[in-house]
């Protein structure tokens, strides 16, 4: 967030019918798109799929794979990130425990968020139920990846949860239903960044 310092990045991933419109609204704003999923196919005849060369088109810098509610075969992973990176698109790959995140971390990406399913939109973040997979996340991923940008996510409702997920050691958080269901969507994305940077910070 630029008032922050652009001490916090911020990035959205609406609905494909959304892609364009959030793109040109967010330009020069230091806010970046990556779209919700992308499938393991080329350009061509692949009716109702979503190949990476039409997200790059619609102005996306990148993409989320393997989401809980969108799964994806390991090899189909791998495939999808090699091809983003020659695309010039970035990966974030999501796991559903620490040793898948291992696992996807190993295959190259630019993030790997872990978030226990059954927490997702429930209100009960992972920080306070289950810290233990954050830390195990990051022990297990850091064995094979030391460059990977470690995420966690699933129930997360306010700061504090932004800022145990940070001191845990993970880079930052995936946040959906907090937000989208919140009466004043930018003060919880504000009072997340603000906790995000003072975790970063040490205060």
């Amino acid at each position: 967030m630029k008032e922050l310092g652009g001490g916090v990045e911020i990035v959205l991933a609406p609905p494909y019918t959304e892609i364009r419109r959030v793109v040109e609204e967010v330009t020069g704003s230091g806010v970046r798109v990556f779209a919700q999923h992308a499938d393991p196919v080329e350009p061509g005849a692949v009716t109702g799929f979503m190949p990476l060369e039409g997200l790059k088109e619609a102005g996306v810098s990148g993409v989320i794979l393997n989401h809980s509610e969108h799964r994806l075969k390991l090899a189909d992973i791998n495939s999808l990130v090699k091809k983003a990176a020659k695309l010039g698109l970035e990966t974030l790959v999501c796991a559903d425990e620490p040793e898948t995140g291992a696992a996807v971390a190993a295959l190259e990406p630019n993030y790997v968020a872990v978030e226990p399913p059954e927490l997702i939109g429930t209100g009960i973040s992972v920080s306070k139920a289950k810290p233990e997979v954050i830390i195990r996340s990051v022990e297990l991923i850091r064995r094979v990846n030391s460059r990977v940008v470690i995420l966690t996510g699933a129930g997360i409702t306010d700061g504090q949860d932004v800022y145990s997920a940070i001191r845990y050691g993970t880079s930052g958080v995936l946040v959906a239903s907090a937000i989208v269901k919140a009466k004043d969507p930018y003060s919880v994305i504000r009072d997340m960044a603000v906790s995000a940077l003072k975790a970063v910070t040490g205060q």
